[in-house]
């Protein structure tokens, strides 16, 4: 299975960039999909993840440094997830990486996804 990141770039501050993790297999339509952020020097941290089954429908989660600033959604059909970034700041600048677990399930927990992507870097000066 491979995911491929793309959509990063050098922003203004303010301004907006979408990201977009494409899979390799339409078998993860029902599995929860994610992003996460490294900043230089810090640790892998949570952005957002989305989820969809029969029975629930679409569920997503934000940490809450993105909440009302980044939507994520997904196109089962294409079998990509985007992560739209709005009213970015200097300290949204990181590595993004798009993961995919096993089960229909958001969650913020690294450990839980067992595929990733090879990142992209997004810059935001200030």
């Amino acid at each position: 299975v491979q995911l491929q990141a793309s959509g990063g770039g050098l922003v203004q501050t303010g301004g907006s960039l979408r990201l977009s993790c494409a899979a390799s297999e339409r078998a993860f339509s029902n599995s929860a999909m994610g992003w996460f952020r490294q900043a230089p020097g810090k640790e892998r941290e949570f952005v957002a993840s989305v989820a969809s089954d029969g029975w629930n429908g679409v569920r997503t989660i934000y940490a809450d440094s993105v909440k009302g600033r980044f939507t994520i959604s997904r196109d089962n059909a294409k079998n990509t997830v985007y992560l739209q970034m709005d009213s970015l700041q200097p300290e949204d600048t990181a590595v993004y990486y798009c993961a995919a677990n096993t089960v229909p399930l958001p969650t913020a927990n690294v450990g839980s996804y067992h595929f990733w992507g090879q990142g992209t870097q997004v810059t935001v000066s200030s």
